[in-house]
């Protein structure tokens, strides 16, 4: 019998395999595919207080080994989500994980303990880096900025009582430092990483493939930079390491485990394996069967270097 057993905070896991916030919507379409239970956790789509158009199409792009994505948080809002999705997730037999962004520090906290007081969650992911939404005078991402990061956090921390989950951006000049702003503020992990910055154009209309212009590259693609930021991270920090990024195997996820990952979120392979993330963790379980380990805790953070 294989140990898959994690904790992040004080919630635990039965596996590491998570989904990724933006592609397993709220977890509906996949229910009527498989038994979305056997997962340590489903993501949610990010939710904003109010309702979000999102950006104008196109809003997605086929890339060599990976996608690029301009959607824009389109959600119904706070108000639908805890109407129409909260009484499915509070149905979930495994840990529910709610992924929210706010305009600021107070937003992000009401959203929270609103979320909280629904019972429909185990823990939060915020949102703090997604590439088409942008914040401030400057017009940055809330995790390129070391005092939002902790002005965030600190908020959620002081009112909402759920494992609050950092997810952060690779477009910093040092990811430890916007990480350990994160764990100062009460984060009891940190996500890492979202999408890379990127675009794509098309050479016969001189135009580029999506309406925003730019947007978030995922896949394959950006696994080894995933790989590195949170090799980075995991040295830097206390708190547990979620990682995410071209995850498509049981052996991406078990090299970032490797890499010193508590648990891995799968993403961009949803999209064109709706079956990823179970497949995966099957996976994982017969390479440590075969490989004979018996625990998670035999493999994490063993990279030779």
């Amino acid at each position: 019998m294989v140990q898959l057993e994690i904790s992040i905070g004080g919630l635990r896991l039965k596996n590491p395999v998570m989904t990724a916030s933006g592609t397993f919507g709220h977890g509906t379409e996949f229910a009527e595919l498989y038994d979305i239970n056997r997962l340590g956790a489903v993501v949610t789509k990010t939710i904003t207080p109010l309702p979000r158009a999102g950006n104008p199409p196109p809003r997605m792009a086929e890339t060599p080994s990976g996608m690029l994505n301009a959607v824009g948080l389109q959600n119904g809002g706070l108000e639908e989500f805890l109407k129409n999705k909260a009484p499915f997730l509070r149905r979930l037999k495994t840990a529910v994980v709610v992924s929210i962004s706010a305009g600021g520090p107070a937003e992000f906290a009401d959203m929270a303990l609103a979320v909280e007081t629904s019972g429909c969650a185990d823990a939060l992911e915020l949102n703090l880096s997604c590439p088409n939404v942008l914040h401030g005078a400057v017009k940055n991402m809330i995790s390129q900025d070391c005092g939002a990061i902790e002005a965030v956090v600190s908020a959620v921390r002081k009112k909402c009582g759920l494992a609050a989950i950092a997810k952060l951006s690779p477009n910093v000049t040092d990811i430890t430092k916007t990480a350990l702003a994160a764990q100062n503020a009460g984060a009891d992990a940190v996500c890492l990483i979202n999408t890379l910055p990127a675009m794509s154009v098309d050479l016969k209309t001189r135009k580029p493939r999506l309406a925003n212009i730019t947007g978030g590259l995922s896949g394959p693609a950006i696994k080894p930079v995933a790989l590195k930021l949170v090799w980075d991270a995991v040295r830097a920090l206390d708190i547990p390491v979620i990682a995410c990024g071209g995850i498509t195997t049981a052996e991406d996820a078990l090299e970032f485990i490797l890499c010193g990952a508590t648990a891995v979120e799968v993403g961009t392979a949803n999209l064109t394996n709706p079956f990823a993330a179970p497949e995966i963790l099957s996976g994982m379980e017969r390479w440590l069967r075969e490989n004979k380990i018996a625990s998670l805790d035999e493999l994490r953070g063993k990279l030779i270097a």
